[in-house]
């Protein structure tokens, strides 16, 4: 089944999101917290979707401070290697839990990032390699979750579908896009910032913090 995603994922190797901005440093404990994963071959950082969504996030949280994780995992064209990112996830989650319970967790990720963390949150199922599972109150913590271009939407399992997680996720997918739908427009995989969907979801997670 890792290997169905991992073709899926596959599509957007060609489609590179450019350079990623720096990620936001916070002091001690932010009120607000995102967890990002990067699409394939992006550089380190949040990435250019997980970019957006955080700046935008920022202007809709009342003033509230918006710390921001990069997820730290290869985000190369091994796209198994999208288990250790889910391994990285899982601990800052749960780092966050134990050193700063009252900050409200945001999960995000594009593309192959995004399929780090449908492995975080057991959407379709774990992967191989994977072994640092949340714990079962990590839906206590993580207040919402944002995916862009996520492989398994086009396999008809989006977050949105989770028992646990779909009430408080937005799995976004543009038109044609061929990593989350049938389409067959590979530019579409790079218009999650100008078509205005990072901050949708930006507008979508406020409203759950």
């Amino acid at each position: 089944m890792l290997s169905t995603v991992a073709a899926a994922i596959f599509a957007a190797a060609t489609v590179l999101t450019g350079p990623a901005a720096p990620v936001a440093q916070a002091q001690g404990c932010p009120d607000i917290e995102v967890i990002f994963a990067r699409g394939t071959d992006d550089t380190p950082g949040l990435g250019r979707v997980g970019d957006a969504f955080v700046n935008s996030l920022r202007g809709k949280v009342g003033g509230r401070s918006v710390g921001a994780y990069a997820v730290n995992y290869p985000a190369s064209f091994d796209f198994l290697a999208a288990a250790g990112g889910a391994n990285d996830a899982s601990a800052r989650v749960q780092y966050m839990m134990a050193n700063c319970p009252d900050t409200r967790l945001v999960l995000g990720g594009f593309s192959q990032g995004a399929a780090v963390i449908d492995i975080v949150s057991a959407v379709p199922f774990p992967a191989v390699g994977f072994n640092n599972p949340l714990p079962p109150n990590a839906p206590d913590f993580v207040s919402a979750i944002a995916v862009f271009g996520n492989p398994t939407t086009k396999l008809g399992v989006p977050l949105t579908a989770s028992s646990v997680w779909g009430s408080r996720a937005i799995d976004l997918c543009t038109a044609g896009d061929p990593v989350c739908s049938d389409g067959d427009d590979i530019p579409a995989h790079s218009n999650y910032v100008p078509s205005g969907l990072a901050n949708q979801a930006a507008g979508f997670v406020a409203g759950l913090l």
